[in-house]
């Protein structure tokens, strides 16, 4: 990080272990009075959180409203998370790879959710932080309760969602590979878990977005594609039950929020005929994302329930399925 350069109030916080209530709107003013929050000062904030042991309640709404402004407003254009921004986040509040402490990962899930866009490797940086605590143990979870290694308990669900819902912004509708294989991985190591039964809906629902955006169908918002329906909030914890109401029931809504390449606009395949060749192209689920599944889905083991019905909702909806992923969608009904 180099050496700090600190206002002389600032720099006087350094030697104490409490931060109090009339230390932070003291800082507040230091920081917000110019309008601009530097790199510098955002950099001596880090520093302070890091060095006082005991913080008042107000310092970690201030801590994170800070540094987001710095990182999501100072640059033009505003809202646009730089590469090297986010480089220099994630360097400064790494430890080993993983954040260590709440107000640091409440911080990264609220710069997501305040940025207009942010590139691609912060919301997957964000994801493996949960991954971190879900299947290890380790790392902070900011929404509190005992991290119980191997299992995705509501709070972990929940901020998931909130940091696939940020990176939805400025286009970045469909769930990227990178986002797939970090929840594919949580699933793969909790899935003998009792889970709460809020995961089984999340994961399907994300990793069907990946699938059928790949396969040429226009997306719906990630807050549409992600929504949690209420029918969830009393679903049978077992994991079986669960799912024959999800399939019979919830599957249609789910496969009604895509719109087929066939959809589109007549006027516009009027005016543009290569388009029509696209789309037909596009229904068919490509080599590269069937050969992907298959690797990650079922290999050497029964399917997950979870699995079977993220496969059952792919066979409802893609019109065209790529040989390669037949024998995987023949082991549902």
């Amino acid at each position: 990080m180099g050496e700090l350069i600190m206002s002389a109030p600032m720099a006087g916080l350094t030697s104490k272990s409490r931060i109090t209530e009339e230390d932070v709107a003291m800082l507040r003013h230091e920081v917000f009075g110019d309008g601009v929050v530097t790199r510098g000062e955002a950099e001596a904030l880090f520093a302070l959180d890091a060095t006082a042991k005991d913080k008042c309640r107000e310092w970690p709404e201030f801590f994170v409203e800070a540094v987001t402004d710095y990182i999501v407003h100072q640059e033009k254009p505003a809202g646009y998370i730089s590469q090297d921004n986010a480089d220099w986040l994630v360097r400064t509040i790494s430890r080993d790879g993983m954040v260590d402490s709440r107000t640091e990962l409440e911080l990264l899930v609220h710069v997501l959710e305040a940025a207009k866009s942010s590139p691609s490797r912060l919301c997957v940086y964000a994801l493996e932080q949960v991954a971190h605590a879900v299947i290890d143990g380790k790392g902070p979870l900011m929404l509190g309760g005992a991290l119980v290694p191997g299992l995705i308990a509501k709070a972990e669900v929940e901020l998931l969602r909130r940091i696939l819902h940020a990176h939805g912004g400025d286009g970045n509708i469909a769930i990227t590979r990178a986002e797939a294989e970090v929840l594919l991985r949580i699933n793969e190591r909790t899935a003998q878990a009792n889970n709460d039964p809020s995961w089984n809906d999340l994961f399907v629902k994300a990793i069907a977005n990946f699938v059928m955006c790949s396969a040429g169908y226009e997306a719906p918002t990630r807050d549409v594609a992600l929504r949690q329906e209420n029918f969830l909030d009393h679903a049978d914890p077992q994991i079986g039950g669960f799912f024959s109401r999800m399939v019979s029931g919830g599957l249609a809504g789910i496969i009604e929020a895509y719109r087929s390449p066939d959809d589109v606009e007549t006027e516009w395949e009027a005016r543009n005929r290569a388009a029509e060749a696209l789309a037909r192209r596009a229904e068919t689920i490509d080599a590269g994302e069937a050969k992907w599944l298959v690797e990650h889905i079922g290999s050497n083991r029964p399917l997950y329930e979870n699995e079977r019905a993220l496969l059952t909702l792919i066979k409802h909806a893609s019109p065209e399925i790529h040989p390669a992923l037949k024998p995987l969608l023949d082991k549902v009904a």
